[in-house]
């Protein structure tokens, strides 16, 4: 099986390039939602971590949110929860996907926290700035101060790009995207 890393900037389009691979696809933030609103066990360990902010089940991500943008240290407490949880639910995620020639890895902090294995392929999605900014925006919880924190934890995108065998250029059009996409597939099968 090959593991396809998706690396880039937040807003890049990582999970959009990663539908487009037609493989199954593993997304952390997908996961993170769905134990928001599910998993009361995590919901008990955030909510000792996090007493002043995390007050009700399912947990909301206004509660995350306030938290964050109070303490940055709260953003690491709250990974420090949530990262073994999605490490386990990737675990069974690729033994389901075990006889799959592809499988793909859409986990933003996939290189920060040492998901990757030395064989995947990491390919990096390079994107417009002003691209990306005018598209965050449109996001129905588009914060300013919370991107600024969320982006602290990551490694600088020069040093996720240097690490990429592969550069997929997102003009946000699909055509250009699926060229690219069918190029790279080409070359590892």
């Amino acid at each position: 099986m090959i593991k396809i890393g998706i690396l880039g900037d937040i807003g890049s389009g990582k999970s959009y390039v990663a539908k487009i691979f037609g493989y199954p696809v593993f997304n952390a933030d997908e996961e993170v939602a769905k134990i928001y609103k599910k998993d009361k066990k995590i919901f008990g360990k955030l909510k000792k971590v996090l007493p002043k902010y995390i007050h009700s089940f399912p947990i909301s991500k206004n509660e995350i949110s306030k938290a964050i943008l109070v303490n940055k240290n709260n953003l690491k407490k709250i990974v420090k929860v949530i990262h073994y949880e999605i490490r386990k639910k990737m675990y069974v995620f690729l033994k389901k996907n075990k006889f799959k020639k592809i499988v793909i890895l859409d986990i933003p902090l996939l290189l920060e926290n040492r998901i990757n294995k030395k064989n995947d392929v990491l390919i990096f999605i390079k994107s417009e700035k002003s691209e990306i900014i005018k598209r965050l925006k449109k996001r129905k919880n588009f914060n300013q101060e919370l991107l600024k924190k969320f982006k602290a934890l990551q490694l600088p995108l020069d040093y996720k790009m240097k690490k990429s065998q592969f550069i997929i250029k997102n003009n946000f059009k699909k055509d250009s995207v699926q060229k690219d996409v069918k190029l790279i597939l080409e070359k590892l099968l």
